[in-house]
């Protein structure tokens, strides 16, 4: 593996467990719009550090997932179900962010992080494993 490539998918990985610490710390302060924000991006930024070790990087978001789901869930690289997490987790941070009269609640914010490092995990163990 290029020493550049590998560089990069772990400064993301970085990234993605920044914004793992910045949801967890945005949950304790009731801060659940933020926090699912974060969340999302956790498994954003996990994903760039994968798709970094194929050369690939989109300025769109749906182009990092589809790359990300044709390469590593489609192929069964890896577990088909991550889909779920960045669909729901896509979904959470898109109604939190845009919707004026969307009420983010304590639950909702606990499970998306709990989604968004059980994900994170299965990306640094299979980077880890190549």
């Amino acid at each position: 593996m290029e020493g550049s490539l590998k560089e990069l998918s772990e400064y993301r990985m970085a990234r993605a467990k920044e914004m793992l610490m910045a949801a967890e710390s945005n949950l304790e302060i009731g801060q659940y719009k933020t926090s699912l924000n974060r969340s999302y991006y956790a498994v954003f930024h996990a994903m760039r550090a994968v798709n970094a070790l194929k050369k690939y990087d989109s300025s769109k978001h749906s182009g990092v997932i589809a790359f990300f789901t044709k390469e590593y869930l489609k192929t069964e690289i890896l577990d088909r179900g991550l889909a779920a997490i960045i669909k729901e987790s896509s979904l959470c941070r898109e109604k939190s962010d845009y919707d004026d009269f969307y009420v983010a609640g304590k639950g909702e914010a606990e499970e998306q992080l709990k989604n968004a490092k059980y994900f994170v995990q299965k990306i640094e163990e299979y980077i880890m494993s190549i």
